[in-house]
């Protein structure tokens, strides 16, 4: 492998390992996220209410989108100088992503703050009153729903700019590109759900996809970044034996 070979793959080491860590980060404190029926209001409510750990999880989450748009802001950078068209997606791709992570932001904290006070005050209101705290409560997660609505969008979107560019470009693999491109339409089924109805069941295979298919191509990237292609050698040494 020729030290331009080497310095292109090594451009991409900061932008998979951002990636891989968000995702991974994010799957992991999803897994301590309360549980249940997200559309059963009631059920789910009094859930959330006795939940302990609920900022520390929402905070988390928070983190790792962060890393996740980090990385692909780090991978616009390593693309550079491409043809103008795919630089030009790229750039596109990573406003998105800050676009994407401003929007979560904003959905954490009517989730994890606004909701969480609220839940909390209708369990422990007087019965005269619950009814209006419940009501005000699921205005909240209305609200939540639009909310992730549109963050889904936007990092549908920024993938799928990236998806396009890489997939007609040859500086990395195109299929990891592909990957990208069903990612974004994954996210854009989300947010669609989301906005519609809610946190359903339909929404969470929407969900699970996205991840399966952000591992694969998460891990091709960072493959490609750190290993080193087969039949290469080192400096001076021969070819074959």
């Amino acid at each position: 492998m020729t030290s331009v070979d080497q310095d292109l793959r090594t451009r991409f080491q900061l932008p998979s390992g951002l990636l891989v860590a968000g995702q991974l980060l994010y799957i992991g404190v999803t897994q301590l996220h309360a549980g249940g029926d997200a559309n059963d209001h009631h059920h789910i409510f009094a859930h959330y209410a006795e939940d302990g750990i609920w900022s520390l999880v929402h905070v988390g989450q928070f983190l790792a989108v962060a890393l996740l748009v980090g990385g692909l802001v780090a991978l616009r950078y390593a693309l550079r100088g491409g043809s103008a068209r795919a630089d030009g997606l790229v750039q596109l791709g990573a406003h998105a992503g800050i676009v994407a992570l401003a929007l979560y932001g904003a959905l954490q904290a009517v989730d994890g703050v606004a909701l969480k006070q609220a839940v909390t005050a209708w369990a422990n209101a007087p019965e005269a009153e619950q009814a209006a705290r419940f009501a005000g409560a699921e205005t909240i997660r209305w609200l939540e729903w639009g909310m992730r609505s549109y963050h889904d969008f936007s990092l549908g979107l920024a993938l799928l700019l990236f998806g396009v560019a890489i997939a007609s470009n040859t500086t990395v693999p195109r299929a990891i590109g592909s990957l990208m491109i069903l990612t974004g339409l994954a996210y854009f089924g989300q947010g669609w759900i989301a906005g519609a109805d809610g946190f359903t069941a339909a929404q969470s295979i929407g969900i699970v996809a996205a991840w399966v298919l952000c591992i694969g191509w998460m891990t091709w990237l960072a493959i490609y970044a750190w290993g080193e292609p087969k039949g290469s050698h080192p400096e001076g040494a021969p070819a074959s034996v």
